[in-house]
């Protein structure tokens, strides 16, 4: 029986000789790896600067943190900042973290990103921000998100983990925004194993999160910078000065030296998976019981959508024990409706705009499979064969 499994590796032998170099270099702490890593992504990405830290959790935490710690902060405590109502968890929680309003507001169930038509309704002159999040590898409407927000004073950020190289109008996604963030945790379309990137063209921003990546301390601003200034040129005197209340999330160089062989597989990694892509449109496009996600610009394909609609002979149970049996792996769409997590809301400052009748339909209807950089028709195929037979035992 074919395997179709969410992910698979990307590594091979460039990938462990990084590792050996670093190993022999005897420096396993951030060092010059990670830096060469953080100018390669940058200028992959066209951004100004790139910041590398452990996940990409932690990306989005500084991000949000690094708009109260400029000198004349971006946001503050009791801000309004909309999301969509379906995304990973840590997307939302630096929001509560730092004390800020959350409007959640529904998904288009044709991107499974947010519903501009509902984004529009829910901007009002208390919207300080929005936090665009790029689902499964399909940016967001950039077009018209700018319209929404032209004249407004509204700041707009990019959780962009989940679609790295994906582009719209030749940009790519994660920097539309000030700020945008990028995961290479394992099954991701890069992998250093945990780690995640923050970019910005904005260089005190930059400054910031250098600052607040590690422990708060001066040591790795530039001379000459926007948080503390002109730093001493005395190391000692530098060595454990604090001036912003940070964190320690500093990837290991190991990480920045497996990032640097990852880059340059990434056009490749892309390539093969919107081949696949193809063919996942040919066989799902017009499926009478499922609907997929609707493309975007360009999507960097991180997985396969599939939502089963209203008059299919089956439901999701079903589907699910269908594909477990013939040995295709199966999520849920990231969170489904995060609304749903009772437990957890009841810490946040939040309000929801309108309905959220799509995030609920998927959340109870929907699911994903996985995407990988290898070729995947064998897998596909076997996806489609599985589903056509649920479908006729159920008619």
């Amino acid at each position: 029986m074919t395997k179709y499994s969410l992910a698979s590796s990307t590594w091979d032998e460039a990938e462990i000789n990084a590792i050996h170099q670093v190993i022999e270099s005897d420096m396993y702490t951030m060092g010059p790896k990670v830096a060469a890593y953080e100018r390669a992504f940058a200028d992959y990405f066209g951004s100004r600067y790139a910041v590398m830290v452990s996940s990409g959790s932690t990306a989005n935490l500084l991000m949000i943190a690094s708009l109260f710690f400029t000198r004349n902060p971006k946001l503050k405590r009791g801000d309004e900042v909309i999301v969509p109502a379906v995304s990973w968890s840590t997307t939302y929680f630096p929001l509560q973290q730092y004390g800020l309003k959350v409007k959640f507001v529904d998904i288009d169930q044709d991107t499974l990103n947010i519903d501009l038509e509902k984004l529009e309704s829910a901007i009002t002159e208390d919207t300080k921000a929005i936090l665009l999040v790029n689902l499964l590898g399909n940016p967001n409407d950039y077009s018209r998100i700018s319209e929404l927000t032209e004249g407004k004073d509204i700041l707009l950020l990019e959780d962009n983990c989940e679609s790295m190289g994906a582009e719209f109008n030749g940009l790519k996604s994660g920097t539309y925004g000030l700020m945008g963030t990028f995961s290479s945790f394992f099954s991701h379309h890069i992998s250093t194993m945990e780690g995640g990137c923050v970019v910005t063209d904005d260089k005190e921003l930059y400054h910031v999160l250098l600052t607040i990546r590690a422990h708060g301390w001066t040591r790795n601003l530039p001379k000459e910078n926007l948080v503390s200034g002109i730093k001493s040129d005395d190391p000692f005197e530098e060595s454990f000065k604090f001036v912003l209340p940070g964190y320690n999330v500093r990837p290991l160089e190991m990480s920045g030296a497996i990032g640097l062989e990852q880059l340059k597989k990434l056009p490749e990694f892309i390539r093969v998976r919107r081949a696949n892509a193809k063919l996942f449109l040919e066989l799902f496009g017009d499926h009478p019981h499922l609907k997929i996600q609707s493309e975007t610009g360009n999507s960097s394909w991180f997985g396969f959508s599939l939502v089963i609609n209203k008059n299919a002979p089956f439901d999701r149970k079903s589907l699910v024990k269908a594909l477990q049996s013939n040995d295709i792996e199966c999520r849920p769409i990231v969170t489904g409706n995060f609304l749903k997590n009772t437990e957890v809301l009841q810490f946040f400052d939040y309000t929801v705009a309108g309905d959220l009748d799509a995030a609920e339909y998927i959340d109870k209807n929907g699911l994903f499979v996985g995407n990988h950089q290898v070729d995947l028709s064998k897998e596909i195929q076997h996806l489609y064969d599985t589903v056509q037979s649920l479908s006729a035992k159920n008619l």
